[in-house]
């Protein structure tokens, strides 16, 4: 005959050899003295559901409660029952001992983040004598998750229909090897939204990957190449790169920023690298606001890492990234997408495992650079140090 429990303030209180049959054999509540356990209310409903207890005593009711009025009283008393019992009961499935890590819910030892919901441990390990494996933080496919606090964590989102979908989070390890320094002594002339540098040279391009280079089959000119604002900016801030003209040649595609022809350094004035990172941050930020200064600082972070950042417009993202360049005819895979935003940010379920899909499916780690951009902001001899300012998250699928 299968025991029954009786809900004692949170918990459910179970005696008889409850410490035997369920503790000790299988990791479910904690020890309370002699062979009773406390179980939150999700590990009894999960017994309830399987049969190994035959009921549970409610404090309004004598008769002990079976599956369903036990899981719907929880599913009142306790915030986001229902989602949290769903992955429980999908990673007990899955073969691992698991405990409820979020108070009033007796359970884990472990310390781990106050989001973190339940904790796995290593297969074959009981609370006991096992180490965390996977910290769960359970999330509705509706709500959102601060970006800034989910590093280290499992998410386990429940959409509409119930199913799971498991993300794993973290910091990534990204430093290159690519070694190009570029030369000192490039000039170029600032368009709308890039800047053209007339007599690169080759290696430029072929060796920093900087640019695009303006060619065609019958060109007659050699050694044009089109910078964007991200990499003009920061080579002028390494004081490499200075301006012959600033020319506002298209109005119309400024956006809600600073006014068309607002760029507080005149042409004149932007012959020296410090005037011309000037006019270039300025010109960024006429043509995309706040938003220059994030994907500027996130730009030179991972130039400062030996990596080379190229645009992720193809894909939806700021930028992707090469680890080793030793030439571009000999380009490697990116490795990297980068998504620059807010260090506030919070995500939505939805758009994150669409960007997570869509890496997954070019091959690629997503990735989030979390920074308010307010570091150096491409100012020429100024203190670039690797991760100043910026907070690096990665994102991708995982199947327990």
């Amino acid at each position: 005959m299968q025991p029954t429990g009786d809900l004692r303030g949170d918990a459910v209180h179970v005696g008889g050899d409850a410490k035997q049959r369920f503790y000790d054999s299988r990791g479910y509540g904690r020890p309370v003295g002699g062979n009773a356990i406390e179980l939150s209310r999700v590990e009894a409903a999960h017994l309830l559901f399987r049969g190994d207890l035959a009921g549970v005593t409610l404090a309004s009711d004598d008769d002990p409660a079976g599956f369903e009025r036990f899981f719907v009283d929880s599913a009142v008393a306790v915030d986001r029952f229902a989602v949290r019992y769903l992955v429980y009961a999908d990673l007990r499935d899955r073969g691992f001992y698991l405990s409820p890590a979020r108070e009033p819910w007796p359970g884990g030892r472990a310390e781990v983040a106050d989001a973190v919901d339940i904790v796995a441990y290593e297969r074959g390990s009981t609370p006991d004598t096992g180490n965390v494996h996977y910290p769960v933080r359970v999330v509705g496919e509706r709500e959102s998750v601060p970006a800034g606090d989910v590093a280290g964590q499992t998410l386990a989102v429940v959409d509409e229909e119930s199913d799971i979908t498991y993300f794993e989070t973290g910091r990534p390890d990204l430093e290159g090897s690519t070694d190009y320094d570029p030369p000192a002594d490039l000039t170029g002339v600032l368009l709308a939204d890039r800047v053209v540098v007339w007599d690169a040279p080759p290696t430029l391009y072929e060796r920093g990957f900087y640019g695009q280079p303006l060619t065609g089959r019958a060109a007659a000119v050699e050694g044009v190449v089109q910078l964007s604002l991200v990499e003009a900016a920061s080579l002028a801030a390494d004081g490499v790169l200075r301006l012959s003209e600033v020319v506002d040649d298209d109005p119309a595609s400024h956006g809600d920023g600073d006014p068309p022809g607002d760029d507080p350094v005149s042409a004149d004035a932007a012959a020296d690298p410090v005037s011309a990172a000037a006019a270039i941050v300025a010109r960024g930020h006429a043509v995309e606001g706040d938003r220059f200064d994030r994907r500027l600082a996130t730009y030179r972070d991972l130039r400062d890492r030996r990596t080379v950042p190229k645009t992720g417009f193809k894909f939806g993202a700021d930028f992707r990234t090469y680890l080793d360049v030793e030439t571009v005819e000999d380009l490697p895979h990116s490795e990297h997408l980068v998504r620059v935003v807010e260090p506030g940010h919070a995500f939505a379920p939805r758009e994150l495992s669409l960007d997570v899909r869509l890496a997954g499916g070019v091959r690629k780690e997503l990735l989030f650079a979390l920074t308010d951009g307010s570091g150096d902001r491409g100012e020429p001899g100024a203190d670039d140090g690797i991760d100043d300012g910026i907070e690096w998250l990665s994102v991708g699928r995982l199947t327990p």
